[in-house]
């Protein structure tokens, strides 16, 4: 697990558009999307439609299921490149996929979130060496606002300064009635740079679709 604990800031280089909302939080809506080859249209791929539905009942709501993901990933939860499966005790999930690359090849890591039932940019903790000193605070989870990315029935804003498992990590946040979600990529080798990491995170923006919990 990526659990960093000092802030970071990764260097964009990139023109955005200027965020729309002062939260850095713009619109809410049902993503429609390319879909994997697995995939009926418009839907979950099959291989892991499973995982993200047992998702979605476990936390008694909504899920955004992938149709697309950065090489080697794929999105099945419980599957080979499954790093984190995380349901806190108020249903805020963090699903985690990692390729761990040999040889210093580096590492292909992707993390989803989700918040039911809360808009507001949650809290992590800080632990920031000083001298013989350690510095313990809280600061906000995702911060460094770079502008804003559209899909259908989404608009994402862009954070380059985030914390805990997210840390070095370009993240995308957007709300869904009354819910927050993010989906976030590391900035390493073999996508050692902003320009790449961001194009992934768009086409993998592009093809979320809703997984509506069961019952």
């Amino acid at each position: 697990m990526r659990a960093w604990l000092a802030a970071a800031s990764v260097a964009l280089g990139l023109v955005l558009v200027p965020a729309a909302s002062s939260t850095g939080l713009a619109g809410t809506g049902l993503a429609s999307s390319r879909t994997a080859s697995t995939a009926a249209k418009g839907g979950c791929p099959a291989a892991w439609r499973a995982g993200w539905q047992k998702l979605a009942n476990r936390i008694e709501a909504p899920v955004y299921c992938p149709t697309w993901m950065p090489n080697p990933l794929d999105a099945k939860i419980g599957g080979q490149y499954i790093d984190i499966d995380s349901v806190a005790k108020d249903r805020s999930y963090l699903i985690s996929f990692l390729e761990h690359g040999d040889a210093g090849s580096g590492d292909v890591h992707v993390n989803f979130r989700g918040y039911p039932g809360s808009t507001a940019i949650p809290r992590c903790k800080t632990v920031i060496p000083n001298g013989t000193k350690t510095i313990r605070g809280k600061t906000a989870c995702f911060s460094g606002e770079a502008g804003v990315e559209a899909a259908p029935g989404i608009r994402a804003t862009v954070y380059r300064v985030n914390q805990d498992a997210d840390q070095w990590h370009i993240l995308l946040a957007w709300k869904h009635r009354g819910s927050l979600y993010t989906v976030s990529e590391h900035v390493i080798k073999p996508f050692g740079n902003a320009t790449v990491v961001l194009k992934n995170l768009r086409r993998v923006l592009r093809g979320l679709v809703l997984v509506q919990p069961e019952g």
